[in-house]
């Protein structure tokens, strides 16, 4: 099954009007790049300022209510409207932080679709749960309870992004990655069918230049979610090279 592989850089809570420079540089070097999707989800700040310059947008949450008297919220189409196309949801850091349930995520992708917005939905363990043996059926479950009824490739991405690797400079190995992307791979086929081929699950977990190349070589990787290493051409452009 071929499934053209996403790169796509988690910017978190980085980003000023200075940063613009930067993704200029992303953006000129990924426009070399013909074999990988890119795509940068900034600081919601700075959507409608990047829109228009060369790279796919995404924002990194979304409100489950088109409008409404929710104060510091953003809705899907208010991110569309700026310039979006993707919208991360569920991310570890937003689940740990703000207490964010299966069924908030899978609300919240509703409404990506509803706005017409790409989805990329996480889902990841922690330490204790994997040293616990529980890392299958975490994930598992997660996904269950995240993704709506009905959804396609077309409009959800599923992110594997092992908690304990987040941010640590730790990464799973590669038999590690293997085993959780076949089990996410078996339950959206034993869900959705023949569709369930077409998802694209990305890794997510200090993915860096020298490691892409092998996690992308792993089965049913199809790319990655980025973290710290998408703040910099430097950094982004080989993974994203890697995964060409």
């Amino acid at each position: 099954m071929s499934r053209r592989k996403l790169v796509a850089g988690n910017w978190k809570m980085n980003g000023l009007v200075a940063s613009l420079a930067e993704f200029d540089r992303i953006s000129a070097g990924a426009a070399a790049v013909s074999g990988a999707d890119a795509l940068i989800c900034p600081p919601a700040t700075l959507i409608a300022a990047l829109a228009g310059r060369g790279l796919a947008l995404g924002g990194q949450d979304c409100h489950a209510k088109p409008s409404g008297a929710h104060t510091g919220d953003l809705s899907a189409e208010m991110l569309r409207d700026a310039g979006a196309s993707a919208v991360v949801l569920g991310h570890s850091e937003r689940r740990a932080d703000h207490g964010e349930t299966d069924a908030q995520v899978r609300a919240k992708a509703e409404a990506a679709k509803r706005a017409g917005l790409l989805a990329i939905v996480c889902v990841g363990e922690t330490l204790e749960q994997r040293e616990a043996g529980q890392a299958v059926a975490v994930v598992g479950s997660q996904l269950a309870g995240s993704l709506p009824e009905g959804a396609t490739a077309a409009e959800v991405v599923v992110a594997y992004e092992p908690v304990w690797a987040i941010g640590t400079g730790r990464a799973a190995t590669p038999e590690d990655v293997r085993e959780i992307h076949a089990a996410l791979r078996a339950a959206l086929v034993g869900r959705f069918g023949a569709e369930g081929e077409n998802f694209r699950i990305l890794y997510g977990g200090s993915v860096k230049p020298a490691n892409a190349a092998e996690l992308f070589a792993v089965p049913n990787v199809d790319g990655a979610l980025v973290g710290g290493a998408s703040l910099t051409a430097a950094e982004f452009l080989p993974i994203l090279q890697a995964a060409a």
